[in-house]
């Protein structure tokens, strides 16, 4: 058995892993490069490989950078199945059309302003494109074993992070591999912890947190000192966020905070429709999160949620103390964009972003401490409170990715680090080399190993 590192290597986007057995081939994830430019032009670049010659894949997750390259993998011949979890298709079922959208509403603000290099500007794929793709979604349950392919055998297990998100066992004539997806973290506040993995003989973990830990503070009253600050003297909180976890998890914190009185009873706006969809279907998904039907009814209560494009462009008005969750998470696009363009310059007001930041990214740049951004081909200043809540993030840190890989009945002949910005893939593989004495690296884009 081959695998080969089409993306997830230097940098956390674009997870694709290419198993090859007998003559067959399976696609493990299937993401889009973020961040830095030379990476999103990989979208755009052919594969390593024809696209017709990929028979199936398998996504651990819903993540754009785990699945939002299939509608394009389609576009270049793809015509397999796709196997995910019940809730991964289900959000899967939200977020490709979402992107597809936006892809084309960038295309069309590129055109109409006339700020795009291209001539004219182009989505990477369209709504319709990605509501094709969703017919090739197969589900499979946790915990039981599945074939996609002649010759493979794979299971689902439970990694915590979001709905529907797992680790993969996979099985090719006595060969086990675990790819480890996104692992969640221990004590998340809204979804349960990873299941223990299986053993395998290979191992591929993401290293998104390798090189830190989560601060040890309470994430909930970092949240609650920002809110309070900016609301004291009359600014707008804007918190970009990924319409999938993320915005539930801090509509629930926001909750918990107004019953004990830590903060205002601020007006909250959800500027995602696609999020407040989501936040359904935490009632279906019971086993998965830590809340009850109560707590999940209770995250959207009293938040307003902004439909319409006239509703979003009139929250950039407001002169009031407030607060305004919006995709995307890393402000790469969305609405969360126009409301930094338009609320940033003024220092009243605070930009509030939870969870990692990919390297090229508008959110890195903030975090980062940038005066300015460009936006829309105008460069932007930053006046604003900018602050990073990473306490609220969905991975596992170095700690916890440490521990998940303990419970490995057996040591792995080797362990592949992937999914990480290179200080931190290369910071977890010498932890995993110090604490496990097992066989460990980082490998390059494109590299091919046999197993």
């Amino acid at each position: 058995m081959q695998i080969q590192f089409l993306g997830g290597t230097g940098t956390v986007t674009g997870s694709k892993y290419l198993v090859e057995h007998n003559g067959k081939r399976l696609l493990v994830d299937c993401g889009l490069f973020q961040g830095l430019k030379q990476l999103r032009l990989r979208n755009w670049a052919a594969l390593p490989l024809p696209a017709d010659s990929i028979d199936a894949v398998v996504l651990t997750h819903a993540h754009i950078d785990h699945s939002g390259f299939l509608p394009r993998l389609m576009e270049l011949g793809f015509h397999g199945p796709v196997f995910c979890t019940e809730g991964t298709a289900e959000l899967c079922g939200l977020l490709l059309p979402d992107a597809g959208h936006l892809q084309e509403e960038e295309a069309r603000f590129a055109n109409k302003h006339g700020f795009s290099k291209h001539t004219p500007a182009l989505p990477l794929y369209t709504e319709a494109a990605a509501r094709k793709a969703l017919k090739r979604l197969q589900k499979r349950p946790f915990g039981e074993r599945f074939e996609p392919l002649p010759g493979f055998s794979a299971m689902f297990h439970s990694a915590g992070h979001i709905l529907g998100a797992a680790s993969l066992h996979l099985r090719c004539d006595g060969t086990s591999t675990l790819f480890s997806g996104d692992l969640g973290r221990q004590h998340d506040l809204l979804m349960q912890p990873p299941a223990p993995p299986e053993a395998a003989d290979v191992v591929l973990v993401e290293s998104t947190y390798g090189n830190r830990l989560h601060d040890e503070g309470d994430p909930l009253a970092q949240l609650a000192d920002v809110v309070c600050r900016t609301a004291a003297r009359g600014g707008v909180v804007v918190v970009p966020a990924f319409a999938v976890g993320r915005a539930q998890m801090l509509l629930y914190a926001i909750h918990q905070l107004k019953n004990a009185r830590r903060i205002p009873d601020l007006p909250v706006y959800l500027n995602s429709p696609m999020a407040a969809d989501v936040t359904t279907l935490f009632r279906r998904h019971a086993g998965e999160h830590r809340l009850d039907a109560a707590q999940c009814r209770a995250m959207c209560a009293g938040v307003t949620i902004v439909n319409t494009e006239e509703a979003s462009r009139a929250l950039n008005q407001q002169r009031f103390p407030s607060i305004i969750v919006s995709a995307s998470g890393m402000a790469t696009g969305g609405r969360v964009v126009h409301h930094i363009k338009a609320l940033a310059p003024d220092p009243r007001n605070a930009i509030v972003f939870a969870g990692f930041q990919a390297a090229g990214t508008r959110g890195s740049t903030m975090v980062g401490g940038a005066k300015e951004v460009r936006i829309h081909g105008e460069w932007v200043p930053v006046r604003a409170e900018v602050a990073n809540l990473p306490g609220l993030s969905a991975h596992a840190d170095r700690n916890e990715l440490l521990a998940w890989l303990a419970k490995l009945q057996h040591a792995p002949r080797h362990v592949y680090v992937t999914h990480g910005e290179p200080e931190a893939a290369d910071a977890l593989r010498q932890a995993i080399e110090e604490k496990q004495r097992w066989a460990c690296s980082v490998p390059e884009y494109l590299e091919r190993v046999t197993v």
